[in-house]
């Protein structure tokens, strides 16, 4: 789910979430759509700021930075290259505008509604990862403490042993856990229209080995997220799918957010379909509708581009922590492997370096049928955008990040 998300993993190692090591991993077994690399995205577009003075200028570059970030949206789909992509632009004053290119379902034809539902894959990670802060905040869990604190005789295995992992170190990807993906990914079909229990998906990651001692590496891993559910669970006694929407969606008023209870496939709102091909060469299938618990606090959640730019905007404006968990947040560490050099990874944020200068601060997330990639500034801009499929390679994933950083540089 990716920058992040739950993308199945391969054996290729790839930046954080189902395509980082573990999670960002992918191959062509996960889709089999060809991806012609060399988008052209278009640059800074400075030309539309000549003038912002006077009244015209400033409507010609409004009217200029819409094109060019529609031209950005019609790039990620030329050439049949992806079904569909939608982007969401957000600005320091709030205004919000939407854009779509492409198909939003092969069958039909129909077009891509304006910002449509999608499976947000990892960024269900940042929203999970504010609850457990928030409880750290309420003193009821202490960062730094080993997760056997909370959670007795949890994690054992190969080189496994909860009384040395902390709270920290799963939030951040430096325990060591090893990944559970890569089994749902060789059987997806499998996983797609059943439930998956959060104790079934630790038991398929503690049947491989730990990959390094806690602490003494970084490296993308769904399972951490995985038991941080699970510790949120254990804390507040409830349902992670209750706490997330309470304590964060309902909280900033978040309309088309969700994260699905048991047994729902749907997507309940308005969405582009998602495409999946079962082995490279192979058609792609509609997967918009599976269940989503393989993914659960990794990667289960739905929501709109619009949204997720709120929530990211809300949280870094200090409407979700306190200040020192916030600041724990955004405290980073070196995101070893991830494509897009001098990525960090904080405590379920990423921060990613702006061709522009500055950098954007969000997560994104893959997952069959989707895929997401955005960014807020510290200035408080802030973009998101989503296509219907999952790329074949590291190009195509990298032309999504390019599509980020040419929206949030134009």
């Amino acid at each position: 789910m990716s920058d992040n998300t739950l993308a199945p993993a391969s054996a290729s190692a790839r930046r954080g979430d189902p395509r980082r090591s573990a999670p960002r991993r992918r191959t062509a077994a996960l889709i089999a759509l060809t991806l012609v690399a060399g988008l052209g995205l278009p640059a800074a577009y400075s030309a539309a700021y000549a003038d912002e003075s006077t009244g015209a200028g400033k409507t010609v570059a409004r009217q200029d930075t819409r094109k060019g970030v529609q031209k950005i949206a019609d790039g990620l789909v030329a050439d049949g290259k992806r079904p569909a992509a939608l982007i969401s632009t957000r600005e320091r004053d709030g205004r919000t505008r939407t854009y779509a290119a492409g198909v939003g379902d092969l069958a039909t034809g129909a077009p891509v509604p304006a910002d449509g539902q999608v499976r947000i894959g990892s960024n269900t990670k940042t929203f999970t990862a504010v609850v457990v802060l928030q409880l750290v905040g309420e003193g009821k869990i202490d960062l730094d403490a080993p997760i056997e604190t909370y959670l007795p005789d949890l994690l054992r295995g190969e080189g496994v042993d909860g009384r040395r992992i902390t709270v920290r170190q799963l939030l951040q990807h430096t325990s060591g856990l090893p990944e559970y993906s890569q089994a749902v990914a060789e059987n997806f079909a499998e996983f797609q229209h059943r439930y998956a229990e959060p104790r079934e998906l630790l038991d398929l990651a503690l049947e491989g080995k730990a990959s390094f001692p806690p602490g003494t590496k970084w490296e993308y891993t769904n399972t951490n997220y995985i038991v941080a559910g699970l510790l949120v669970q254990k804390i507040t006694g409830r349902p992670l799918a209750e706490q997330i929407n309470k304590r964060v969606v309902e909280r900033i008023g978040l309309r088309h957010t969700y994260f699905p209870p048991a047994g729902d496939m749907t997507i309940r709102e308005k969405h582009p379909k998602g495409y999946y091909a079962d082995k490279p060469g192979a058609p792609l299938r509609d997967v918009s509708e599976q269940d989503p618990s393989w993914g659960w606090a990794a990667g289960a959640m739905i929501s709109t581009n619009s949204d997720v730019n709120r929530f990211f905007t809300a949280l870094l404006d200090g409407r979700l922590l306190k200040p020192a968990q916030l600041k724990e947040m955004r405290t980073t560490v070196p995101a070893e492997g991830d494509p897009v050099p001098g990525t960090r990874y904080g405590l379920g944020l990423m921060s990613k370096p702006l061709s522009c200068g500055g950098l954007a601060w969000g997560h994104g997330g893959d997952i069959p049928g989707y895929e997401t990639r955005g960014g807020v500034t510290d200035s408080g801009r802030s973009v998101n955008v989503s296509v219907t499929v999952l790329p074949t390679d590291l190009a195509g994933a990298m032309e999504v990040d390019e599509a980020v950083d040419a929206a949030l540089c134009r």
